[in-house]
């Protein structure tokens, strides 16, 4: 098994539905069961640091990430289904961890 991080921006055709912890929770929970989440968080906002000065992240790039186990990107998309961002027709960004 590889490790993946689904990365959630901030696109979702329906906030209300993308927002909705009560779904958040019956996806957390679903996950959970799967015995193949390795956690996850919201993102708040932050600062982007580079040598030739500082500039402002605005909150709304990347709302958040879950990290997943899977033999793929393919097999990870699986964790796609009733993710409240996805299903609201929001973007989820699907990287491998790799390992040295």
């Amino acid at each position: 098994m590889n490790d993946y991080i689904l990365f959630m921006l901030n696109d979702p055709a329906d906030a209300d539905m993308a927002e909705n912890q009560e779904l958040w929770g019956r996806y957390i929970n679903a996950l959970r069961q799967s015995g193949r989440f390795d956690g996850g968080s919201s993102i708040g906002s932050g600062i982007r640091v580079s040598k030739s000065g500082t500039v402002t992240i605005s909150s709304s790039e990347l709302t958040g990430f879950i990290r997943v186990r899977a033999e793929s990107a393919e097999d990870a998309k699986q964790f796609l289904t009733g993710n409240p961002l996805f299903e609201a027709g929001g973007t989820v960004e699907i990287r491998e961890l790799p390992r040295e």
